[in-house]
């Protein structure tokens, strides 16, 4: 009877880790695709985070698809300037990071 709780908990160990590593896979497919939204990664000058909202500075505010970013989850989005203010909730802080590694 030991073994058939064994292979349950191995079966379901498998599950946790393709799940784990999907979700990986979609979360930098997501911030790519945010990224070229954003008008490419030359058009991103800097970026700050503050709780839940994402701000970044671009070039050329044009270059930004506003309405693909909020198709990727974005709450909200305010324009000033060259900067956008982005609502992500908590992928705000993991979006910095991304971006700024990708430099």
């Amino acid at each position: 009877m030991g073994w058939e709780y064994l292979i349950i908990a191995l079966v379901l160990v498998v599950v946790a880790l393709v799940a784990i590593k999907v979700s990986s896979k979609s979360f930098d497919e997501d911030m790519n695709k945010l990224v070229k939204y954003l008008g490419g990664k030359d058009n991103i000058i800097d970026c700050e985070v503050s709780v839940s909202r994402f701000k970044v500075t671009l070039k050329d505010v044009t270059l930004a698809n506003k309405e693909g970013i909020q198709k990727l989850g974005a709450q909200g989005i305010v324009e000033i300037d060259n900067q956008l203010k982005i609502v992500f909730d908590k992928n705000a802080r993991a979006l910095k990071k991304y971006i700024k590694d990708m430099r």
